[in-house]
């Protein structure tokens, strides 16, 4: 036979098979603060002493390609444990890992299952590697993509080479995401959600529209579409500056739902004393937004970021986290200069801030679903986090320490400052 026919055998073979993706994770975050000083303590307020708090997270990573150009990917997820002062008490909380879901019982749920298709528009192809949630092949240069179906709007929209992952990277929830983006998504962080990208090249537009959650940081999704939805748009260009690759992202972002208002809750309350949120809760209520979202590669071996986002903050937060406004920036480094180059380090900085309606509110003795200390002293909320992620290259195995100094937790000055210390383990294949 012929090299070129076996050439064609190889190719019909290969086609023949269906690609797929199967990986595993599993993080263990352990977390503890030594006392510190406060004039006084709220519901929501971050105690001022308690024992350590461990949160655990397992993910399986399964995905298939049926078809030319079609994923399909399912992602079953344990989760269990609990975070520190029971996941309130600081805007910016320090552990991406642990959700305010009250019971600390390990639970099983479905976190995504959805498919893309990919319509190609040139046939001009780059090799993609295969990744969690991501099937090996190649992905055309130029291409329209539809993605439909249950997952966290994080896992494409608001993307961060140095500052993006709290299972790899760092653990603050302002680290994670431009903070002051109200992401639609239920208590764990998965929403439904409609996605169209665009990509030509080095640009990308991209918008989402998805579901809310049924009432602020609950558990279950708003399938009452036309009075609760969140609805984002953004533009990513890609560029290399002397070799070294980088990231500009744009968003703005409207989210519907039935949101109470600070100004109204705060004058419903002159004769009771105390504003209460849900109280005032309205259906037509909106939250709106922009960001920006920058990294680049400045060595071989690191780089830096910075986000900055801002939100109308008139109406309540509904479902990730109290800030209304929010500017972050860092530097991750890879450990090759120290011949550890499976490790990695990074040091980032945070500043989150409140709209004066939302500070009002607080300071009258109301309380959200994330901070509420009964009174206020207002002050920026301040984080500093550093860690070293060490990686054991055989098993697979990823230690990091952390460390977190927060400076006026939950705004108030009357309160902190707050030493938080952390230990990450993952497991991965």
């Amino acid at each position: 036979m012929s090299s070129t026919s076996l050439m064609a055998q190889d190719k019909k073979l290969a086609d023949s098979i269906i690609p797929y993706t199967f990986h595993f994770q599993q993080t263990l975050v352990v977390q503890g603060h030594p006392d510190f000083h406060a004039k006084y303590s709220g519901i929501n307020s971050f105690l001022t002493h308690e024992k350590a708090a461990t949160s655990i997270t397992s993910t399986i990573y399964a995905g298939i390609r049926p078809w030319k150009n079609f994923e399909l990917y399912i992602n079953p997820e344990l989760a269990g444990g609990e975070g520190l002062s029971h996941a309130t008490g600081i805007a910016g909380f320090p552990n991406g890992e642990t959700f305010r879901v009250g019971d600390p019982k390990p639970k099983i749920y479905l976190a995504r299952a959805y498919g893309m298709y990919t319509l190609p528009l040139t046939s001009k192809t780059e090799v993609d590697s295969d990744d969690l949630n991501n099937v090996a092949g190649t992905t055309p240069t130029h291409y329209l993509r539809f993605i439909g179906g249950k997952y966290c709007l994080a896992d494409f929209f608001d993307q961060n080479v140095y500052s993006h992952d709290p299972r790899t990277q760092f653990l603050n929830w302002a680290l994670m995401s431009n903070a002051a983006w109200d992401y639609p998504a239920d208590v764990r962080g998965y929403t439904m959600a409609l996605t169209i990208q665009y990509r030509k090249d080095n640009w990308q537009v991209q918008a989402a529209t998805s579901l809310e959650p049924l009432e602020a940081n609950g558990p279950r999704l708003n399938f009452d579409y036309g009075r609760s939805n969140g609805e984002i748009v953004e533009v990513t260009h890609t560029h290399t500056i002397q070799q070294h690759e980088g990231n500009v992202r744009l968003m703005a972002f409207i989210n519907e739902a039935p949101m109470g208002n600070y100004k109204q809750a705060i004058s419903a309350a002159q004769d009771t004393g105390t504003p209460d949120i849900t109280s005032v809760r309205r259906n037509g209520r909106t939250k709106y937004g922009f960001g920006i979202n920058m990294d680049q590669e400045l060595t071989n071996s690191g780089g830096a970021f910075l986000k900055a986002s801002w939100n109308d903050g008139q109406n309540e937060t509904w479902a990730y986290t109290e800030i209304d406004h929010t500017i972050s920036a860092g530097w991750l480094q890879n450990g090759q200069s120290w011949r550890r180059p499976q490790d990695n380090a990074g040091v980032a900085f945070v500043v989150n801030g409140l709209s004066k309606e939302h500070r009002d509110y607080l300071a009258a003795g109301g309380v959200g679903f994330m901070i509420g200390d009964g009174q206020l002293n207002y002050a920026p909320e301040m984080i500093a986090e550093v860690f070293y992620q060490c990686n054991i290259t055989r098993l697979h195995i990823a230690l990091s320490p952390d460390y977190q100094f927060v400076l006026h937790p939950a705004y108030n000055k009357d309160r902190g400052p707050v030493s938080i210390i952390g230990l990450r383990t993952r497991v991965a294949f």
